[in-house]
């Protein structure tokens, strides 16, 4: 019986998908791939689906917009299962827009606290008598 020829080898679908041996594992191990193992001799393969390519470009994808690995699974599984709920998705892409806006005004305040802080040490630097205002330093970001 010959081999199916169009699963790949994770060292072929690591190169096909531009990423990693380390990475094609983690996400074979998280579910997030299709895979299947093969005996040669005494070594066992795992071998991957073609379609594995794709998915992880899609994760990859997904990652780069804020979604966790664990967010990605569900979703792309009910994708390839053509079980995709459009209004659970749009859900939980809002709720990710959400969460991102508030990191994003997050790090505006920070910027701004980081920019007060390098004009008070500036003139603390040009002026030895310069007082500093210790509640200047105590700002945090509100929550």
């Amino acid at each position: 019986m010959t081999p199916d020829t169009s699963f790949l080898l994770i060292g072929k679908l690591a190169s096909e998908a531009n990423t990693t041996k380390d990475t094609v594992r983690h996400y074979d191990e998280l579910g997030l791939l299709k895979s299947r193992k093969r005996q040669a001799g005494s070594r066992l393969y795992t071998e991957f689906h073609p379609e594995c390519i794709e998915r992880i470009e899609l994760i990859k994808s997904a990652q780069a917009i804020g979604f966790t690995l664990t967010e990605i699974k569900d979703s792309l599984n009910d994708y390839y299962d053509g079980q995709l709920d459009i209004d659970l998705q749009l859900s939980l892409t809002q709720q990710k827009l959400a969460q991102v806006k508030k990191q994003q005004a997050n790090i505006n305040v920070m910027v701004e606290l980081l920019s007060e802080r390098i004009e008070i040490l500036e003139r603390m630097q040009a002026d030895s008598d310069y007082e500093l205002d210790i509640e200047v330093c105590k700002k945090t970001i509100p929550e």
